[in-house]
């Protein structure tokens, strides 16, 4: 479950690897734009500060449309993970893992499992960092948390 290319057709001259760039909207701009930061954020609501992601215009909780967002460490628990064997998406090698994390803020975000030096295993300690690819933008994945 490597993020790394292991066929010629994965990788570009560049050596990083192809994968599809994910839609930008103007919910969540602010989001990708800090992924190309190598910075995590979540989204924040101004009238009752409820933390939430995925990113959405209004505020499930108090419905107000006014929002910010903070830095995140990265840093919780593996929820729920798969591994994907299916040829859902040509650019990535398979089978390849995705999960859930639970960050420590309480909000989830799913993305794909770095390789780890050991199984993944749920409720285990994980982060979140970041993984460039072909077309200069980033993306989040999940790395076992070392102590």
């Amino acid at each position: 479950m490597s993020l790394q290319p292991t066929s010629s057709q994965n990788s570009t001259r560049s050596g990083l690897p192809r994968r599809p760039k994910p839609p930008s909207t103007q919910d969540t701009a602010f989001f990708w734009e800090q992924a190309n930061r190598h910075q995590l954020v979540i989204q924040r609501c101004c009238g009752c500060s409820t933390l939430r992601h995925p990113p959405m215009p209004v505020c499930p909780r108090c419905h107000s449309f006014d929002w910010d967002f903070v830095p995140s460490p990265g840093k919780g628990v593996l929820f729920s993970f798969t591994t994907v064997h299916a040829p859902l998406v040509e650019s990535f090698d398979r089978p390849y893992g995705v999960g859930i994390v639970e960050l420590d803020e309480k909000t989830r975000l799913v993305a794909v499992l770095q390789d780890g030096p050991t199984p993944w295993r749920i409720g285990m300690r994980v982060k979140v960092d970041f993984f460039d690819c072909e077309g200069g933008f980033a993306l989040p994945v999940i790395c076992p948390e070392v102590a």
